[in-house]
């Protein structure tokens, strides 16, 4: 496996290992004091939609080097496994264009016409950012691209952007120093002025403050909009970047959709630290990865 395929993979793992970890806790009886004591919920963990829809997009970027949007609907559609937590709409557009909806007319559809600004397009990009490590250029639009396919609102669009651009910044600076204001000034070029730059714009004069604080000024992830999602994640990648438990487990303390957020912020700062630990970077727990539940075996590199 070639440098960059196995940073593309850390990404996946990470996002994988951080989706199942954070649904978790949406199980009565489970306990964020242990996860800290280092007693992690018992296996297996069940990943979500986050980490289907993710290993489709990597695989697009794998096989083909890029996003044909009609290849990645297609895949989407007849890969979607409803009871894996999809939302309801997501469901609706997947199943319209598996029975030959155009996908431009499907997402386009919804909301009155004005397209989903969820976080879905968010949650499944950063191997595509990993992809194109130190390309932010090409992971923001190769990420606008696959975005379009489900959410077509500016707000969704835009981050999946940021997220793919700090996936890839991520990456390019794989285990060296990135001082957390450098993750956050990376992605401003691509911030669109709305609703989710305004929270990453925010975001950045919040380094250094609590968990607890971050989440209250950006969001959690509970509304499932970008704007609710994506300021805190990248929030918490930037605060995190060389500490993967840390920063899963931000994501859990915060609370909301933390499967959602667990897996953005997980694939971004997998992408800078791989698996276990080497010195001062702490990488994926291996006991983590061993107790997510195996990826589709379709997703597996051969």
């Amino acid at each position: 496996m070639s440098m960059v395929s196995e940073v593309v993979r850390d990404s996946l793992d990470g996002l994988s290992v951080g989706d199942a970890l954070g649904a978790q806790f949406f199980v009565p009886g489970r306990s964020l004091p242990d996860l800290l004591a280092g007693r992690p919920p018992a296996p297996p963990w069940q990943w979500t939609d986050d980490t289907e829809m993710a290993c489709s997009v990597y695989l697009e970027v794998r096989d083909r080097g890029h996003i044909d949007r009609d290849a990645l609907a297609a895949a989407f559609a007849d890969r979607c496994e409803p009871y894996r937590g999809y939302g309801a709409g997501t469901v609706v557009v997947l199943h319209e264009i598996r029975d030959g909806r155009p996908w431009t007319d499907a997402a386009g559809a919804v909301f009155g016409g004005r397209g989903s600004w969820g976080n879905g397009a968010a949650m499944r990009v950063t191997p595509l950012g990993a992809h194109f490590a130190g390309d932010p250029d090409r992971a923001a639009a190769q990420a606008a691209l696959s975005a379009e396919v489900t959410h077509q609102h500016p707000e969704a669009i835009v981050g999946a952007m940021v997220v793919a651009v700090a996936a890839s910044h991520a990456a390019a600076t794989r285990g060296n120093p990135c001082p957390p204001g450098e993750l956050l000034q990376v992605v401003e070029p691509y911030l669109i002025d709305g609703r989710t730059a305004a929270g990453v714009r925010r975001a950045r004069r919040l380094l250094g403050r609590s968990v607890a604080e971050a989440a209250h000024e950006l969001g959690n992830g509970a509304a499932v909009s970008a704007q609710d999602t994506v300021p805190f994640t990248l929030w918490a990648a930037a605060t995190f970047l060389d500490d993967y438990p840390a920063a899963i487990t931000a994501c859990i303390e915060a609370g909301g959709d933390a499967d959602t957020t667990a897996a953005i912020v997980g694939g971004i700062v997998a992408a800078h630290t791989g698996i276990g630990a080497r010195g001062r970077i702490c990488g994926i727990p291996e006991q983590w990865l061993s107790a997510r539940e195996p990826l589709p075996p379709w997703s597996r590199d051969s």
